[in-house]
Order: structure tokens, then C-alpha cells, then sequence
């Protein structure tokens, strides 16, 4: 084989190796952006806001609104935690006889979910978001509704994207819209575009 040859194939396997390396070492960039939103600060605007510094603890109540990167989260009262590791906890409820409401965007996809529930509980340290109470969670595919589920306790696990759905919470009658305490899901089936990607 001519000595051009061969340098032009080397040249040829070492740009291939190079495309390759810049586009794994860019790919968890793309993918891991929403799970960084536990690193976020937390940005909040309420009507009142009690603050103990020894217990790290804040009560907001009013109109309450938090954004923590793709997180939003709205309701009535907001009580705030942060552990000595920095990582914050969050109680969300509403008012009597309203939900209060969490939305968050999903990793690498053009995807977003969202819930209510009468209380959120909100865990830094675990990325887990809890639902209570006439608890309703949906998925959106860009902004077509494409899941639904119902309880009483819905759980949304972050870092492993799984998530559970409890049609009665412990020691309580079910709710007049979930009848025997039953779960109700809808769950639309992927397009053969979606399910390739």
C-alpha cells in the first residue's frame, strides 16, 4: 500500500475516533440536564414567610409560587427544609377544598409531568415527589396529554423515572371520586417514531 494511503486512513480512523469521543463525552450533558434540578436553588414568592435560622426551616403561605430549575410548584403553604448536606425538603399543601400543584420537566425528551394533590411532599435528597389526597398525575408529550393516573398516594421517583400509584392512603376510607379505593390510569401507547428514538 502507498505511504498516502495509509496516512489518509489513519487520518480518516483518527477524526472518526475524535467525532466519536467529543459525542460521548457530550451525550450525559443532554441527558442528565433536568436531574440537575436538585442542584438548583429554590426560588420562592409568598404573601408571608416565617424564617428560623437554627432549624433551617421557612414557612411560606399565601399565593405561594417555587421554581427550582424545571420544578414548578404552586399552593397555599410551602414549608422549606435544608439538612446540613444543603439538600432542601419541601410540604406543599392548599387551601381547604383545593390541590396544590407540581410540574417538572422529564430527562431528555420533550416531556413534562405533572400533579396535584391536597399535600406534595417534596425530597431533595431522594429527587422523589409525593402526592396525597384526590392525588391526580399526568404526562405530557410535548403538550398532548398522554398518561393520566389517580390515587390517593402517587410517588414520582426522579433518578430511577418510575413511579407508584396508591388507591387508598393507610387507615383511610377512599375518597367519593375513587371509588374502592381503586387507581385509575389512562396510558397511551407510543407512536412507532417515539418508541424508535
Amino acid at each position: 500500500m502507498p505511504a498516502s494511503l495509509i496516512s489518509n486512513f489513519r487520518a480518516s480512523i483518527y477524526f472518526l475516533a475524535c467525532c466519536g469521543l467529543a459525542y460521548f463525552l457530550s451525550a450525559p450533558l443532554a441527558v442528565w440536564a433536568e436531574k440537575a434540578d436538585r442542584n438548583k436553588p429554590m426560588n420562592i414568592e409568598a404573601d408571608n414567610l416565617d424564617h428560623d435560622e437554627l432549624k433551617q426551616l421557612s414557612i411560606f403561605t399565601g399565593k405561594v409560587v417555587a421554581t427550582k430549575g424545571t420544578i414548578t410548584m404552586r399552593g397555599h403553604r410551602l414549608e422549606v427544609r435544608q439538612d446540613p448536606d444543603g439538600f432542601q425538603y419541601g410540604i406543599l399543601t392548599a387551601v381547604p377544598g383545593a390541590r396544590a400543584f407540581y410540574r417538572q420537566k422529564r430527562e431528555g425528551v420533550d416531556e413534562w409531568i405533572e400533579g396535584e394533590g391536597e399535600r406534595i411532599e417534596y425530597d431533595g435528597r431522594a429527587d422523589k415527589v409525593v402526592l396525597l389526597s384526590k392525588a391526580d398525575f399526568r404526562r405530557y408529550r410535548g403538550t398532548v396529554l398522554s398518561d393520566q393516573m389517580t390515587g390517593q398516594r402517587i410517588v414520582y421517583e426522579n433518578l430511577s423515572d418510575q413511579f407508584t400509584v396508591d388507591g387508598q392512603l393507610a387507615g383511610s376510607k377512599p375518597a367519593a371520586d375513587a371509588p374502592k379505593g381503586r387507581v385509575r390510569a389512562v396510558l397511551t401507547p407510543r407512536n412507532n417514531d417515539e418508541a424508535a428514538k
